[in-house]
């Protein structure tokens, strides 16, 4: 027999990764594009798709580490009150995760057998993963979801950049645009047979929010180009 594919094992770098390409070319697409609606020369857009593009991807390696950090400060005060819970009141624990068996559907007499085993086996584990929903595939990583979401925010936001270099400015915002939107659609089917989810999903959503983003951007830089020349 085959062995299963599964994907959950891929949500914590996964979720890091699209998020900060997704992010990459947004950012950086959507600047190019305000400053290419308020602006008639190219150093501009240039300059200012080179500084989002760096100051994206700290701030997302920051960003991520921070707050997968705070997840895994959380995890961690909660596995140490649970061990401190196993050494004062054992068999109230080991009634606890009866009690959890018997909810998800085994017989009472069965659910303690197996609340017993696997307390002989490793009890801290299995309150871990059974009563707080902590495993090993989904526990925190702080420094891996920095690293992949500023790496890809890094190659998102490069795509953009290289537009702001070779498109013709006057149709530059339009370039950015749809070069933007094809990004995200590769972006979008690559992460969706990543995580093993629907393509044409994936697309639709992330064109609308992309599509969202890039206008309300231009909108903004036409309103300062109108203003400026006022």
């Amino acid at each position: 027999m085959e062995k299963e594919e599964h994907y959950i094992n891929r949500s914590t770098w996964l979720r890091a990764a699209v998020l900060g390409a997704n992010d990459g070319i947004l950012s950086t697409a959507s600047l190019a594009i305000g400053v290419a609606a308020a602006s008639d020369f190219r150093n501009p857009v240039i300059l200012a798709s080179l500084a989002g593009l760096v100051a994206g991807a700290l701030s997302m390696a920051a960003g991520e580490y921070v707050s997968v950090s705070s997840q895994a400060d959380s995890e961690t005060a909660d596995l140490e009150r649970e061990k401190k819970e196993l050494e004062e009141m054992p068999e109230s624990e080991l009634q606890e995760l009866a009690d959890i068996y018997v909810e998800r559907g085994l017989d009472k007499e069965t659910a303690y057998q197996v609340a017993i085993q696997l307390t002989e086996h490793n009890a801290l584990e299995a309150h871990a993963r059974d009563e707080l929903g902590i495993s090993e595939i989904t526990k925190a990583r702080p420094l891996q979801a920095a690293i992949a979401s500023s790496i890809a925010f890094l190659v998102g936001g490069s795509m953009p950049l290289l537009v702001s270099f070779f498109a013709p400015l006057k149709q530059m915002e339009y370039y950015q645009y749809c070069f933007a939107l094809l990004f995200l659609l590769i972006l979008g089917s690559i992460s969706a047979k990543a995580g093993g989810s629907s393509i044409s999903k994936s697309a639709i959503r992330i064109c609308f929010w992309g599509t969202a983003a890039m206008a309300l951007t231009a909108l903004v830089g036409y309103i300062f180009k109108v203003n400026v020349a006022g």
